[in-house]
C-alpha cells in the first residue's frame, strides 16, 4: 500500500479455523502478509505477538459514537458468523450496547497487555488528527506526499471532494455506472494494475464466504 507494505484485511472465513481451535491455520494467514488489520485480527494481537515476536502494534481510536454509527451502517442487520464468535452475536443491529461494551474492552486491554512495551504499541487517536506524522515515525519510514487515507467514509466525514462525487454518483443512473466501473476495470487489467476492490487481499475468500452464507 502507500507504505510499500502487502495488507490483509478482514477475513470472514477465519471463522471456521478459530471455532475449531485452529490457531495455527489463521497464524500462517496472517504469516502471508507484512501486516493485518481488522477482524479478526485485532482481537488475536495476543495470539499475533507469540507467533511473530517482534511486530509492532497499532491501536486506532476514534469517538466511540461516531465508530458506532459507521459500524451500523457497514453491518446493520447481516447475521455475521465470524462477528458472532468475537461478540457473542453476529447481529449488530439490537445489539449495539454489546458491541460498544466490547469495543472499549478491547481497547483498554490492548493498552494494558503493552503498558510495559510502550516501543511495541502506537495509539493513533483519529479524534485528534493523527495521520501520517504519528504513524510513519513509529515504523521509521518517510511520509508519503499524499493525503492521510480515509477509506469507507460517512457522509459527516465528507470534504468538498467527497461531497463533490457523492453528487455525481447520486445523479449517475445504476446502469451507467456500472458500465463506468467495467470500463476502467478492463483498462486496468489490460495495464495489469489490480483490483481496488481487492486492496487488502481479501475479496474472493469474503465473496465466497458470504455465498456460503447464502447457501446455508
Amino acid at each position: 500500500m502507500a507504505l510499500g507494505y502487502s495488507v490483509v484485511g478482514c477475513r470472514l472465513d477465519m471463522v471456521h479455523p478459530l471455532k475449531a481451535g485452529d490457531i495455527d491455520a489463521v497464524m500462517d494467514v496472517a504469516g502471508c502478509f507484512d501486516a493485518v488489520q481488522d477482524v479478526p485480527w485485532a482481537a488475536l494481537y495476543k495470539e499475533l505477538d507469540e507467533a511473530y515476536p517482534g511486530s509492532r502494534f497499532i491501536l486506532t481510536e476514534r469517538e466511540e459514537q461516531a465508530w458506532l454509527r459507521s459500524a451500523l451502517r457497514h453491518f446493520g442487520q447481516t447475521d455475521i458468523p465470524l462477528h458472532a464468535y468475537l461478540y457473542g452475536t453476529g447481529v449488530m443491529r439490537g445489539n449495539e450496547g454489546i458491541y460498544l461494551e466490547r469495543y472499549r474492552r478491547h481497547n483498554e486491554e490492548v493498552k494494558e497487555y503493552f503498558a510495559k512495551r510502550s516501543s511495541d504499541l502506537l495509539v493513533l487517536d483519529f479524534s485528534k488528527g493523527h495521520g501520517w506524522r504519528e504513524l510513519c515515525g513509529f515504523l521509521d519510514c518517510p511520509v508519503p506526499d499524499r493525503r492521510f487515507p480515509h477509506a469507507n467514509k460517512g457522509p459527516q466525514s465528507y470534504n468538498l471532494t467527497d461531497r463533490s462525487k457523492s453528487v455525481v454518483r447520486a445523479w449517475l443512473p445504476s446502469g451507467l455506472r456500472r458500465s463506468v466501473f467495467n470500463c476502467r476495470q478492463r483498462i486496468r487489467d489490460v495495464l495489469g494494475k489490480p483490483d481496488p476492490r481487492n486492496i487488502f487481499n481479501n475479496m474472493v475468500e469474503n465473496r465466497s464466504e458470504r455465498k456460503r452464507w447464502e447457501r446455508s
